[in-house]
């Protein structure tokens, strides 16, 4: 593909310079068509703070850099509509939600008029089925802990899910709000901490949208994803951060795997009694601080005088990132609220702050469930216990003091 020069470049610090017509929204409101469209996209009826597709935009950017990517490309959303179709919701309204677009999987249905007329306005959620192959949930079907019923689990051990996968989309005024920050304070260090890399945070207050070059959230669904919404029926959900290590990999220095899988066996063994579950898996590696630092706090934990102990799990966590965990799971709610969740049965998480904001959010959580010691790794041993004596919920008991301190973890290359 032949590259042509790039035109100049026009910059948007100034509201009377470009996009002099924006397209307004209004965030919260009842329908889609009153609330308006999110136009992340280049065009003149632009009305958003970044792009679509979080951090792979860079990637997007080197293809269209290389000739490989047309840069005025336009995705045929032609069959690309919603499996099942999910609210609206009245968790959808007056701006209970402020960190993800509750009707960006609806584009061609809203706006199917402003498509017409040019309009490339592009989906932030994508909703398909889909068949999942796990080894753990393979096992606990031959030692007949789940049964094939032939709904949720198929043949060859297929798990039936609903899943989808959702762009941040972030309403500025919203999350301040959320954080109990002023909008402008909170656009100020967004645009700092990013290097500066979003101008329109502090030089245009009209563009109330921002489309953050982070990680997407993907949810999935065991069973009938209407039944979500019903607080009548059995829900069991387990709100996982991303953990390339253990998710993926099998380390055996934290729990995240075994309790992810645990989550799945118990979200599956409900979606067979008549009720629903639901895993929602968010892109915030190593407490949102990064695969980077992770590995530095391994190091540091395993290098320090008397050897990785839960007495210092914390501590050195902040040693190395400056805070213990960056997640701040103030936002995670929203892709609850989208699903019209008022009510978790069984809420699977020993984390506070997930319950926490969970249940600041509205949504009641009856039963908490901890992770089963057995599923506990010899070397992750160190991390749940330090949790537990750090407040997270169990229903075993709590270490503290000398017996804190005993619980050891391998040395860094044995």
């Amino acid at each position: 593909m032949e590259m042509k020069r790039p035109e100049h470049v026009i910059l948007t610090s100034h509201s009377n310079h470009v996009y002099r017509e924006t397209t307004p929204i209004h965030w919260g409101a009842k329908t889609a068509k009153e609330r308006g469209p999110i136009i992340a996209t280049h065009s003149e009826h632009r009305n958003a703070i970044g792009t679509h597709a979080g951090s792979y935009t860079v990637y997007r950017a080197l293809s269209v850099a290389s000739g490989q990517f047309p840069r005025n490309h336009r995705p045929d959303l032609a069959n690309t509509t919603a499996t099942v179709e999910l609210g609206p919701y009245d968790s959808w309204f007056d701006n209970n939600i402020v960190s993800l677009d509750p009707w960006g999987a609806r584009i061609t249905e809203s706006y199917d008029d402003l498509l017409k007329q040019n309009y490339n306005i592009q989906p932030s959620i994508a909703v398909t089925s889909a068949h999942l192959q796990i080894p753990e949930i393979s096992k606990s079907i031959e030692e007949g802990k789940i049964k094939v019923d032939g709904k949720v689990v198929v043949q060859k051990n297929d798990i039936k899910v609903t899943k989808a996968a959702i762009e941040p989309v972030w309403y500025l005024p919203g999350i301040a709000k959320r954080l109990e920050l002023e909008e402008g304070v909170l656009r100020k260090i967004l645009f700092q901490e990013t290097g500066g890399m979003f101008p329109e945070l502090v030089t245009r207050p009209d563009l109330k949208v921002l489309l953050p070059p982070i990680g997407s959230t993907t949810a999935y669904i065991f069973g009938n994803p209407e039944d979500l919404a019903n607080p009548e029926v059995e829900l069991t959900c387990r709100v996982h951060d991303e953990c390339n290590g253990s998710d993926v990999f099998g380390s055996d220095i934290c729990t995240c795997r075994p309790y992810l899988m645990h989550g799945i066996e118990e979200a599956v063994k409900t979606a067979q009694k008549g009720g629903v579950g639901l895993i929602v898996y968010f892109r915030k590696e190593g407490r949102a601080l990064g695969e980077v630092t992770k590995y530095l706090v391994y190091n540091a934990r395993k290098r320090q005088e008397g050897g990785d102990s839960a007495s210092t799990y914390f501590y050195r966590t902040e040693c190395v990132a400056g805070v213990q965990d960056a997640r701040f799971q103030e936002l995670m709610p929203d892709a609850l609220l989208w699903l019209g969740i008022k009510k978790i049965h069984n809420l699977m998480s020993m984390s506070d702050m997930k319950y926490n904001a969970i249940t600041r959010s509205g949504i009641e959580v009856v039963n908490r469930v901890d992770i089963p010691q057995h599923l506990v790794p010899l070397d992750a041993q160190v991390e749940i216990e330090a949790k537990k004596a750090a407040g997270y919920y169990t229903s075993g008991d709590v270490k503290d003091g000398e017996t804190l301190d005993n619980v050891k973890g391998r040395n860094l290359h044995d």
